[in-house]
């Protein structure tokens, strides 16, 4: 199995960061505006974009510490894998520690993928440090695939 990994610090609270991870508004805001469900633990939150989406089931959410999901519909490559977002303070900054994790293999769509994940997440950043994000369809095109 292989994962996606990033991290970005962000110069707002934990509990700005958490919003934007655990509320429809907030996960509208900063990665597809067509988003809906139930973001409570045990929920499943819808993500719509252009050519597709994903549902993901809240599997864990502590305020100011961690958020973890499980893809349980969408591309077939996603279906089964976790979503983490550790969050700690450090140095005045909320860092986020991101992980995509349960890859069965590294196949062209997961390069296409991290690379996705690393403009959502400077979308996060934005979103929290400015009031404005870059969710899609804002979002940056990198290919095909959007």
């Amino acid at each position: 199995m292989v994962d996606i990994l990033h991290r970005i610090g962000v110069t707002s609270s934990p509990d700005e960061v958490y919003a934007a991870l655990t509320t429809i508004d907030g996960l509208a805001n900063w990665w597809t505006q067509d988003t809906d469900g139930d973001p409570e633990t045990g929920g499943v939150v819808r993500f719509r974009f252009e050519p597709g989406g994903f549902d993901i089931k809240v599997l864990e959410a502590r305020p100011r510490e961690l958020v973890r999901w499980e893809v349980v519909d969408g591309p077939e490559e996603w279906v089964g894998t976790h979503i983490t977002f550790d969050l700690k303070q450090e140095d005045g900054f909320t860092i986020v520690l991101f992980r995509h994790e349960g890859w069965r293999e590294p196949v062209e769509f997961m390069y296409h993928c991290s690379t996705k994940w690393a403009t959502f997440l400077m979308s996060l950043k934005k979103l929290v440090e400015t009031g404005k994000g870059d969710p899609a369809p804002q979002d940056v095109r990198i290919s095909n695939w959007h």
